[in-house]
């Protein structure tokens, strides 16, 4: 599972997810990739989960690049808890995207396979995202 080495704070507060991705927002390694539409916590297990439908589904041609990481930790209070007594302990670990962040990338397959597989992918994820191809693409 993805997740930091360290870090310098055990526990993170949530946050907001306001407005379009900015950093992460094109296709920069290769030449297929599957956008965000809509905000939302990506969890490590979602990402290790879709790449692996992605892997197997263009049975080990081409490279796949994960362009998100799980650095945001989730705290949980134990079930049946009364409130108080400080903020739960780091459940899971969780990327946050914002729409328009791209999340991977495939190359060296056809545009068919990768829209085929990012579609797989794609179900295994939390949020809206969509099939995008590099501008200067000129493949099949």
């Amino acid at each position: 599972m993805l997740m930091p080495k360290r870090v310098k704070f055990r526990k993170a507060q949530r946050g907001r997810m306001k407005g379009k991705a900015t950093r992460g927002a094109t296709i920069s390694l290769h030449h297929f990739g599957l956008k965000a539409m809509e905000p939302g916590w990506v969890t490590q297990r979602q990402i290790e989960a879709s790449r692996v439908a992605l892997t197997r589904m263009m049975k080990r041609e081409g490279k796949v690049w994960i362009r998100i990481f799980p650095d945001k930790p989730v705290t949980k209070k134990p079930a049946e808890t009364r409130m108080g007594s400080g903020k739960g302990s780091p459940e899971f670990w969780v990327a946050v995207v914002k729409p328009g962040r791209v999340l991977f990338e495939l190359g060296g397959i056809n545009r068919a396979l990768a829209a085929e597989a990012m579609k797989l992918a794609a179900h295994k994820l939390a949020i809206k995202t969509r099939f995008v191809t590099r501008i200067d693409y000129q493949g099949v």
